[in-house]
């Protein structure tokens, strides 16, 4: 669902992992055409970094 989001409204994306900053950068990227490529793209990036960093912290919970 996320990855949904990440690439229809990344902007919002970036709120739900608790990035509201980047969210406000990436919104006024987003609002050109042009740039909601490199949004969208940016948006993906981060929820993939958000999951493995949710891994790496179960991991050492779990120690």
């Amino acid at each position: 669902m996320r990855l949904i989001l990440a690439l229809l409204l990344p902007w919002l994306q970036f709120f739900t992992i608790g990035r509201p900053i980047a969210g406000m950068v990436c919104l006024v990227l987003q609002i050109t055409i042009i740039g909601w490529i490199p949004a969208a793209i940016w948006s993906v990036y981060a929820l993939g970094q958000y999951k493995t960093d949710k891994k790496i912290a179960k991991a050492m919970a779990n120690r």
